[in-house]
């Protein structure tokens, strides 16, 4: 089956040059690889353009910044491309092996009952301990099959999927109409939704790895909460399918603390509480966002362009 990587970029620095580096060396290398650029000013197009004249399978196309939106940009690249199997990555999510690839879409062309596969995110090498953290626990060791009756089991997270590791069947894909526009995030799992209630599975394969992770700090890690809190809230009829977020949260709370005891590192013990709090309350904000003083969410939220749901 052919394949199309699809990634978008925007002021993507080193990372990016360490992903196309990196996909040089795969033991399965895509038939096009179609980076999508949104207004980058810090070197990205003289980056690309470099690594593209050692590279005839590797395509530029260009947009205007504020044309960007997670799903509508990634369903118009997908548009532009001819791969019966679709690979979604992002810039900064570099391949851990060569053959992470090759891993990441050897079940898509062997089981067609799959609709999708997403792959382990391991942390970069300066990430901090709670960056550390979040890839552990939401991409852990064990490969893992979900479909549409395993909501007693995974609630919420049987949908779960990301865009930044994940490879898609074309066909089906299409069919459920791509991936929705105007989403802050999560149009990946609003895609996955649709094709898990249509019957198709998903496996997350854990041999497959990329090194993919963030610092985020106090401020940030609360706007990314905040922006969970209104992804959730717009979605009551996926929470309704496949159940809610559940103990998710404390499950979290109390694994971060854990690895804090097992590494000794006390001292991260005050910010630990306090980014917990933070995240909480602005978690709580996102899902009353409706009830906000016009303008807010563009304060609380990490794309500052969107003006919520009650604009």
């Amino acid at each position: 089956m052919t394949v199309s990587l699809i990634i978008p970029t925007w002021n993507g620095g080193r990372r990016l040059d360490e992903l196309l580096t990196a996909l040089a060396r795969q033991t399965l290398m895509p038939e096009e690889i179609l980076l999508v650029d949104s207004g980058s000013t810090d070197g990205t197009l003289e980056t690309i353009l470099r690594h593209q004249a050692g590279n005839p399978r590797l395509r530029l196309l260009q947009i205007p910044q504020q044309d960007f939106d997670h799903g509508g940009t990634r369903t118009w690249a997908a548009q532009q491309t001819a791969g019966e199997i679709l690979i979604c990555m992002t810039q900064d999510a570099v391949p851990a092996a060569d053959d992470a690839l090759e891993l990441l879409v050897r079940p898509l062309q062997d089981d067609a009952r799959l609709a999708a596969t997403y792959g382990r995110q391991l942390p970069h090498s300066d990430a901090t301990l709670f960056s550390e953290h979040l890839r552990l626990f939401n991409y852990p060791a064990r490969t893992q099959r979900r479909s549409s009756r395993d909501g007693a089991a995974f609630g919420f997270r049987t949908a779960f999927i990301s865009n930044s590791f994940a490879a898609w069947r074309r066909g089906p894909l299409a069919e459920q109409g791509w991936f929705p526009q105007r989403q802050l995030f999560g149009e990946d799992s609003l895609a996955l939704a649709k094709l898990l209630a249509k019957g198709y599975d998903v496996l997350y394969v854990s041999e497959a790895l990329v090194r993919h992770s963030h610092n985020y700090t106090l401020r940030q890690d609360m706007r990314r909460y905040f922006d969970i809190g209104v992804f959730h809230d717009g979605q009551q009829e996926l929470m309704l399918r496949f159940g809610g977020p559940g103990g998710a949260g404390r499950q979290y709370v109390r694994s971060e603390l854990a690895l804090i005891l097992a590494q000794k590192q006390y001292r991260l013990l005050p910010e630990w509480l306090l980014r917990n709090a933070g995240k909480f309350i602005a978690y709580q904000l996102g899902r009353r966002q409706r009830l906000l003083p016009r303008g807010w969410t563009r304060r609380l939220s990490m794309n500052p362009s969107w003006q919520g749901w009650n604009s």
